[in-house]
């Protein structure tokens, strides 16, 4: 056995694994040497994502070796989002790092990323400053990584980087579905969460093949869709619908208005004209828009009432006077006692 699972271990790795059935092996023994000078105790979390070969095998032959790998298996290949949202889950550390499998991340930048962290950043993200990819990948994946920052907000390099640390907190209400992993720095900023960025090393893959393709850049486009009106309007979806609804709702009424005049006073007929069948669509299409918003806020408020949500988070909270403050000593000091409570007053 080479290593105990710690009781609580402060860092946890988390790694989706979908047919590495010839790199987790190797995986593992580069993460025990970058960590085994380490102060902290870690765990690693593999989550087999419904692989074909002989990963979950292997994964066992791991585990049986080293306690502090814990291999969890998927009932069938639900994608790396979902993976990573299972290992997510299953880790128990403060600190979460998650990693490919394919041996293109290095697990030597670890220690790095969390020095990053201890900053006083809630997320550190990888930036694989010379990636080893074909131009085929790079290229999609920087426009992506720009229109993603644009759109977002938060300008990152590289978004596609699986190589991430995480604070636990920040991942305590974020939920992944579709894509959305690669989001996850922006989605810990709407939470009110510091977002780094840290150059990492990024080596060629040497075994296997690689599950990315073009054919993933419009579910990612969507899922950036999502992301952006979960940022922008998750808690006020009327401010988004009502907006729209409200302005097509006004210029359906300014050309009704117009039409009505060019009818009426200057006598042309009008019930052939394109116009007046935009007009009564934009009309309808204000009125379905602003009731739209109204169904998604009480949406919305089920959601946060029913749950007990907040719409906010808090990160630190001072009050009262400490035990030893100045005023606290000075009345001590001053031989007066204190004023009389309530009870004491009415007290005969």
């Amino acid at each position: 056995m080479i290593g105990s699972m710690p009781d609580n271990p402060h860092l946890s790795l988390v790694i989706p694994v979908f047919d590495e059935e010839d790199s987790v092996a190797e995986l593992h023994r580069r993460i025990c040497s970058a960590l085994e000078e380490s102060p902290f105790s870690w765990e690693t979390v593999f989550v087999d994502d419904g692989s074909t070969d002989g990963s979950f095998a292997a994964l066992k032959v791991i585990h049986e070796a080293d306690s502090r790998v814990t291999a969890v298996r998927l009932r069938r290949n639900f994608g790396q989002t979902a993976a990573m949202a299972a290992g997510i889950d299953t880790a128990r550390g403060e600190v979460v790092v998650t990693l490919d499998a394919d041996l293109q991340n290095d697990p030597g930048d670890i220690p790095a990323l969390i020095a990053k962290l201890e900053e006083g950043y809630d997320v550190v993200s990888g930036w694989r400053v010379d990636r080893q990819d074909n131009l085929v990948r790079r290229l999609p994946s920087r426009l992506a990584n720009r229109l993603i920052s644009a759109v977002t907000g938060v300008h990152l390099h590289d978004y596609g980087c699986s190589l991430k640390a995480y604070r636990r907190e920040v991942l305590a209400d974020i939920q992944l579905y579709g894509e959305m992993h690669r989001f996850i720095p922006a989605l810990c900023r709407w939470r009110g969460g510091e977002v780094a960025e840290l150059p990492v090393s990024h080596h060629p893959r040497l075994t296997g093949r690689s599950k990315y393709g073009l054919g993933r850049t419009l579910r990612v486009v969507l899922d950036l869709l999502t992301v952006k009106f979960l940022l922008d309007f998750a808690t006020k979806p009327i401010q988004l619908f009502g907006r729209w609804g409200l302005g097509a709702f006004g210029i359906g009424i300014g050309l009704l208005t117009y039409l009505a005049v060019d009818r009426l006073v200057l006598q042309h007929t009008i019930g052939n004209r394109p116009l007046l069948t935009l007009a009564v669509l934009l009309v309808f299409s204000g009125v379905q828009l602003v009731t739209l918003g109204l169904m998604a806020e009480l949406v919305t408020r089920t959601y946060f009432e029913s749950q007990g949500r907040k719409p906010y988070t808090i990160r630190d909270t001072l009050c009262g006077s400490p035990a030893g403050s100045p005023a606290a000593q000075e009345t001590r000091s001053s031989g007066e006692a204190p004023p009389p409570t309530a009870q004491e007053v009415d007290r005969p």
